[in-house]
């Protein structure tokens, strides 16, 4: 499944994969090893837990599904069944999901998905009652155009300043050729944050220069941003915007791909922030962003960002100071996303149907 020019990111990246899943379980004395977690799923995305609920996981996938899973069983019942919403298939589907910290109380949750019909990005807020999404209680927060079906990035998260972070591709097609990524009049290609508790928040915009950031996470220790960025034909990154880093920001697409120049023009506002670790595509194909592991079941990895390739299956591991990064004794095919739960230990899901644990 290598990609030509214009193969972006993720998630679903393209027809081929159905191919397999085959996960090497094996690791070294100190881990870590991957154990089956949850199987049977339908094209999955991502996994999550919510605040409060720590005996239940949330499986979100592709194509406009949230599952609900208690003791490794996922239930019949969906959490949320948005399909006839969604249009889904290649880079395209509903692709995050994400939970504020007073979920408990609110009942509030957020996804993020491509719409059926427009092709567009589109944020909603649902409410849940009873252990079920109320349909009736969707609210658009964000509703942004895709003038191409890739790049659409997809992922939610809440930072520590309690708002939800969004992160969108450069609009798609191959080497941003509306140069979008660069222009700050535009949403797309731009990492921003709403203030949800306000009823029409507008974005505000943190960091320009985004290629196509497929997952990314705040370390739960610092409260540093990673973000994995899909390359374009030769280079894929990671990127930390360090908790405290004041001003606009330029992550560097398409001046730069990687640290290397893609483009001779003018650099964009911002300040410029090159990638933490990078790898070419003799490494892999398409960067999936992860997390700092915090949690305890692998001590090695503790203080250690994690993050792979959905191509080759490739997992790497940096110190969250920095450094080289090394690769992990384990692989997953179709690695389409990483998740957490609520005590910082560590899930990797294969699009092909199951989600792994990481242990020692």
């Amino acid at each position: 499944m290598r990609r030509g020019a214009v193969l972006a990111l993720i998630v679903v990246a393209v027809a081929g994969l159905a191919a397999g899943g085959t996960t090497l379980a094996s690791g070294g004395a100190t881990g870590p090893r991957l154990v089956p977690a949850i199987r049977g799923l339908d094209a999955p995305v991502f996994v999550t837990q919510a605040p409060g609920e720590p005996g239940r996981f949330y499986v979100v996938e592709q194509e406009g599904v949230i599952r609900i899973v208690v003791n490794g069983r996922v239930r019949p019942t969906p959490f949320l069944d948005i399909r006839s919403r969604v249009v889904a298939g290649g880079e395209q589907g509903l692709l995050g999901l994400a939970f504020p910290k007073n979920y408990a109380r609110t009942r509030a949750f957020y996804v993020n998905y491509t719409a059926s019909g427009s092709g567009a990005t589109v944020v909603d807020r649902y409410l849940a009652r009873g252990g079920s999404a109320v349909p009736a209680s969707r609210r658009q927060i964000l509703s942004v155009a895709q003038p191409y079906s890739n790049h659409n990035g997809g992922h939610l998260a809440f930072g520590p300043d309690g708002k939800l972070w969004v992160g969108l591709g450069d609009g798609g097609s191959g080497g941003d050729p509306e140069n979008r990524a660069q222009n700050r009049a535009t949403l797309l290609g731009k990492m921003f944050r709403l203030d949800v508790t306000k009823r029409n928040p507008r974005p505000e915009l943190v960091a320009i220069g985004l290629r196509n950031p497929w997952r990314y996470s705040f370390d739960r220790a610092s409260g540093d941003l990673w973000i994995g960025d899909v390359g374009q034909g030769e280079i894929e990154e990671v990127s930390v915007l360090r908790r405290g880093t004041s001003g606009l920001v330029n992550f560097g697409w398409d001046v730069y791909e990687g640290r290397n120049r893609f483009e001779e023009k003018q650099l964009g506002p911002g300040r410029l922030i090159q990638p933490i670790a990078q790898y070419t595509h003799a490494d892999g194909i398409s960067i999936t962003g992860g997390y700092v592991y915090r949690g305890s079941a692998v001590p090695r990895l503790r203080g250690q960002y994690l993050y792979g390739d959905f191509g080759s299956g490739t997992i790497w591991s940096i110190a969250a100071k920095g450094g080289s990064p090394r690769v992990e004794p384990v692989r997953v095919e179709g690695l389409v996303s990483f998740g957490e739960d609520l005590k910082g230990e560590l899930y990797a899901v294969s699009h092909s149907g199951t989600i792994y644990r990481f242990a020692r």
